[in-house]
């Protein structure tokens, strides 16, 4: 099959298949990020070439893939503190004219229909070229590992020690940054941050919550923290910053 891809600058008639192929590929509470909420609408308003769609010869959108360039001085320590931070960065770097030097991954997201079929591989590669073309000297993404939500309970350096049986990262997300030679530079203990009601979660969750505690949520790669007499969920992700070289 022939794949074409093309920034949302260029194909903004396909904006709302995007809109689809990202309802279809997360969970329901993933689309609620606080910041995400906030400022998502900028991505296409400020940063549509760095928005990006693969299609087939008939114009259906199979992947989307969105970044938000930023400034990093490259440094360890001087990496955001996650994807919310990450995502701050790039609207309040632009809106004060900073010129970016780094490109962040925000998300890859594949049709649940055309999963199995290498786009992970073309999108990354994809968003490489698109760091390329816009003179950015570094790559970096804070990866949400696949498998990860499977094992909620075990701390994500943990997660990130098991390998497969030839050496390879154990998480197959994981392993495809890898394999293209992202290198892990560090836990993004606190990459995200999602809030709500309890009503708001049954909502998105199909679950109840009848009392305090940590809930295992479906989807989710740690538990979430339910305080019943505030009437509230806090959901903090972790992710895991990998560096590509340009």
């Amino acid at each position: 099959m022939a794949y074409k891809v093309y920034t949302q600058a260029e194909r903004p008639d396909l904006n709302d298949q995007m809109a689809d192929v990202l309802a279809a590929s997360w969970s329901t509470f993933m689309l609620h990020d606080e910041v995400a909420e906030q400022h998502y609408d900028r991505l296409e308003e400020w940063f549509g070439s760095f928005q990006y769609l693969l299609t087939d010869e008939n114009d259906t959108v199979m992947a989307v893939g969105n970044s938000i360039p930023f400034y990093w001085d490259g440094t360890l320590e001087g990496m955001p503190k996650g994807w919310d931070d990450v995502f701050l960065r790039g609207i309040e770097g632009y809106a004060q004219g900073q010129k970016p030097n780094t490109l962040s991954a925000l998300s890859i997201s594949i049709d649940p229909k055309h999963r199995g079929l290498g786009l992970s591989r073309q999108m990354v590669t994809a968003m490489k070229d698109i760091a390329k073309q816009n003179g950015l000297e570094y790559m970096v993404v804070p990866v949400r590992p696949s498998l990860k939500h499977k094992y909620p309970l075990i701390p994500m350096e943990n997660y990130l020690e098991w390998k497969t049986a030839d050496g390879a990262p154990f998480d197959p997300w994981v392993r495809t940054h890898w394999k293209m030679g992202g290198k892990i530079m560090k836990v993004a203990a606190e990459s995200m941050l999602i809030r709500g009601s309890l009503a708001k979660w049954e909502e998105w969750t199909g679950m109840k919550f009848p009392g305090s505690g940590m809930y295992i949520i479906p989807g989710a790669l740690v538990p979430v923290r339910v305080e019943a007499e505030k009437d509230e969920a806090v959901y903090v992700e972790p992710n895991v910053w990998m560096q590509h070289v340009l």
